[in-house]
């Protein structure tokens, strides 16, 4: 079975076994271009970047109609080379990033949905925001005044550690993510990876992030 085939089957094996409301992002980072248009073809069209240099590079090459989604730690100098194209930031952590992006995303024209990155673990690699520091940017009157960025939801990570812990923190993200929803209208609850999505979407995740799991293991290489 050659490598498209692959990708396609399981692909389309995840489809069948998760709710038709459950959006699957390709996590593409340091997977060959080849490897996305493969996915692309057979009509899938979000993938998520950690990378904003990775992503600019693929944009260039492969169709317009992708829609990119920014999931990796922002460096705040670099996202004036997405914000033209950019589909969905996941990782928004403090007021800082939301004003350059209102800032850019204005001389384009545009309104840019963003996510609040929620701490939801421990682990000294995972990044995000406690909630009431997200509370804080969301109350933030600078921020009520930006008329080119949104927030419409939150995204977290969970540990690598026994099932228990990672259920505890999908459960603690949705109970954050309620409160969004009835306050602020918030409609995204972007959690659950390779490893645990199924765990995720027992816990109401509207997006589920797939890397490994659709394109095998990462080649470090565009």
């Amino acid at each position: 079975m050659n490598h498209k085939n692959i990708i396609e089957n399981k692909y389309f094996g995840i489809k069948k076994l998760i709710p038709k409301d459950v959006q699957i992002l390709a996590v593409s980072k340091n997977q060959k271009i080849s490897s996305v248009e493969k996915l692309y073809k057979i009509g899938h069209r979000d993938f998520g970047e950690n990378y904003i240099q990775e992503m600019v590079k693929k944009y260039k090459k492969l169709p317009k109609d992708i829609r990119w989604h920014m999931i990796g730690r922002i460096q705040s100098n670099k996202l004036k080379y997405i914000i033209s194209f950019i589909h969905l930031i996941h990782s928004i952590q403090n007021i800082k990033q939301i004003n350059i992006i209102n800032k850019i995303a204005f001389k384009y024209k545009k309104v840019i949905n963003c996510l609040l990155q929620i701490k939801i673990c421990d682990e000294k690699n995972k990044s995000g925001i406690t909630f009431q520091e997200a509370s804080k940017i969301l109350e933030d009157e600078d921020f009520k005044k930006m008329k080119n960025v949104k927030i419409i939801g939150i995204m977290g990570m969970s540990s690598f550690q026994e099932l228990e812990k990672v259920h505890n923190e999908f459960s603690y993200l949705r109970k954050i993510y309620n409160k969004y929803q009835s306050k602020y209208g918030h409609n995204i609850l972007s959690m659950g990876m390779s490893r645990d999505y199924n765990i995720a979407i027992k816990y109401g995740s509207t997006i589920i992030r797939l890397g490994t799991l659709i394109f095998g293991n990462r080649k470090k290489t565009i």
